[in-house]
C-alpha cells in the first residue's frame, strides 16, 4: 500500500484551516462534466469545530457564492485518462467559479466516481481499563479492527465507524463519557485503486490547488439525495453519471456499502450515435431532447430530424420516429439497471428492513426511467433531487448536481473517520492488531 500523496489526516487539518479562512472550493470530477462550487462559511460556527462522532460532527453554515461547470475532458469511467485535458477542464471550471464569486480559492474538496471501490465491514472490541469511555478508548477500539489485505495498489478512501456498542447496548453514535466494561465498534472501510486517486491528486496539484478532502461520488450523492428517514431506515442511492453509475447503501445515517458499475449515460449516447450513424454531440442533443424509454402509439408518428453536415443533402435530411430512438436507448438502460440489481443482491440489500431505492445523477433524467427501474430494482423506487443549498444557482439544482451538492454537505459536516483519532501504537502485542497499527504508522 503506497503512501497517499497528501495523507487524509493532513487533508483534514487543511480543511480546518480553509474553513477558518472562510472559503473552500468543491470539485466534482465527472466523466461528462466538471462542476466547481465555491462555498463561503460564515458566522461564529465557522471557528467552532464541535466535538462529536457521526454525521453531524462540526456543523457549520455555508452558502454557495460561485458556481461553474464545463464539459469534462480526458475522463473515462470516472477516472482521469488524459492528464493535461482534465487539468485544463478543471482550471476552466475553477476560474469561472472564482470569477463569479470574486474571490481566490486555494483549497478544494474533490469527489470522483471510478477507481473500482470495494467495501469491507470491520469489527473491533476491547475491555475498558476505566469504566468511563474516553477519546483514547475510541482510538484504541478503532485500532483493534483487523484490516484485511486490500490487495496490491489499493488505498483507503473512507474508514468510518458506523456503530458503537457498550456491553449489551448497541447502536450508539458516540460512546464517549458513557459507562461500561466492553467497547465494540463496527467500521465501514472503502478501498479504491490507488493509481486513480494519485492521478486526481496530481492533476489538482498541477492546477495550483491544495486538496483538503476527497470523497467517493456515490457517498456524496447519497448525502444530498436521501432524505433523513431514508438514511436512518436504510436506502440505496443509485447515482447515474456519464461514465459510471455509483451505488451506495445507507443505514442508521451511515454508509455501509458502496460500489460502482462502469456504465452510464454516455453509453446510451454512444448507442444512439452508432445506431443512427451520427456524431456523439448530435446524439447527446437528440437523447436529451427527444429520448425516452416507453413508446406509445403517438411516438410512431413523432418524427425527429437528424441533421448532419456531410454536404449530401439527402443524407443530412434524415428523419427517424421517436419509437426508433426509444428502441435504441431502452436496452442499454435496462442493462445498466440489471448490473445495479446484481450489485445490490451481492451486497445483501434485500435483507435490509427498508428496500427504498433513490435514483439520481444526470443519467436519471431520462423520461420513464422510474418505471423501468421499478420493474428491475423493486417496488420502492423514486427519483431523487439534491437538497436545496443556500446560494445555489437554479441551473445547478438538478439531479446532475447531486454529488456536487453532497460534497458541500460533506465539507460542512464531515463524518468522523478513522484518521480523526490519535491511534496508539504501543499497546498491542497481538500479531493481527500489530499489522493494522504498523499499516497505520507507515501510511500516516
Amino acid at each position: 500500500m503506497t503512501d497517499l500523496y497528501t495523507s487524509q489526516r493532513a487533508m483534514r487539518n487543511m480543511r480546518r484551516a480553509a474553513m477558518q479562512r472562510g472559503v473552500i472550493a468543491i470539485l466534482d470530477v465527472g466523466t461528462s462534466k466538471i462542476a466547481c462550487l465555491i462555498l463561503r462559511f460564515d458566522g461564529p460556527d465557522r471557528l467552532r469545530e464541535q466535538d462529536g462522532v457521526g454525521p453531524m460532527a462540526g456543523q457549520s453554515q455555508f452558502r454557495v457564492i460561485g458556481a461553474a461547470t464545463t464539459r469534462s475532458r480526458g475522463v473515462r469511467f470516472g477516472e482521469i485518462a488524459v492528464m493535461n485535458e482534465t487539468e485544463r477542464a478543471i482550471r476552466t471550471a475553477v476560474q469561472a467559479a472564482q470569477k463569479m464569486a470574486n474571490v481566490r480559492v486555494d483549497h478544494v474538496i474533490a469527489c470522483f466516481s471510478g477507481a473500482e471501490p470495494r467495501s469491507y465491514g470491520l469489527a473491533g472490541e476491547l475491555d475498558l481499563q476505566d469504566s468511563v469511555v474516553t477519546e483514547q478508548d475510541v482510538s484504541r477500539v478503532l485500532a483493534s479492527c483487523d484490516v484485511p489485505d486490500l490487495g496490491q495498489g489499493r488505498e483507503v478512501l473512507h474508514a468510518q465507524p458506523v456503530n458503537f456498542a457498550l456491553d449489551h447496548r448497541s447502536g450508539l453514535g458516540d460512546p464517549r463519557g458513557q459507562i461500561g466494561h466492553r467497547l465494540a465498534v463496527d467500521m465501514h472501510l472503502l478501498s479504491v485503486d490507488g493509481d486513480v486517486v494519485q492521478n486526481l491528486l496530481y492533476c489538482i496539484k498541477r492546477c495550483d490547488l491544495e486538496l483538503a478532502g476527497i470523497a467517493s461520488s456515490a457517498y456524496a450523492s447519497a448525502i444530498s439525495s436521501l432524505v433523513e428517514d431514508e438514511q436512518e431506515l436504510g436506502a440505496a442511492c443509485i447515482d447515474m453519471g456519464g461514465g459510471a453509475t455509483g451505488i451506495s447503501i445507507f443505514m442508521k445515517k451511515h454508509m455501509i456499502y458502496a460500489d460502482s458499475v462502469r456504465m452510464g449515460g454516455d453509453h446510451v449516447t454512444s448507442d444512439v450515435s452508432k445506431g443512427l450513424q451520427i456524431p456523439l454531440v448530435t446524439a447527446e442533443k437528440i437523447k436529451t431532447r427527444h429520448g425516452g424509454l416507453y413508446a406509445t402509439g403517438m411516438d410512431d408518428r413523432e418524427m425527429i430530424d437528424i441533421g448532419g453536415d456531410s454536404g449530401d443533402w439527402e443524407k443530412d435530411r434524415r428523419q427517424i420516429s421517436r419509437t426508433e430512438l426509444i428502441g435504441i436507448m431502452r436496452p442499454r438502460v435496462e442493462e445498466i439497471l440489471e448490473e445495479v440489481r446484481a450489485t445490490l443482491d451481492a451486497a445483501g440489500f434485500d435483507t435490509l428492513p427498508s428496500q427504498q431505492i433513490v435514483l439520481t445523477g444526470g443519467g436519471s433524467q431520462i423520461p420513464g426511467l422510474d418505471g423501468i427501474a421499478t420493474r428491475i430494482l423493486g417496488q420502492r423506487v423514486r427519483l431523487g433531487r439534491p437538497l436545496r443549498v443556500q446560494g445555489l444557482p437554479q441551473a445547478a439544482t438538478g439531479a446532475a448536481f447531486a454529488s456536487a451538492v453532497g460534497l458541500c454537505l460533506f465539507a460542512a459536516h464531515p463524518q468522523d473517520e478513522w484518521w480523526d483519532f490519535e491511534i496508539p501504537a504501543e499497546r498491542y502485542p497481538a500479531r493481527s492488531l500489530r499489522r493494522a497499527v504498523k499499516w497505520f504508522k507507515d501510511n500516516w
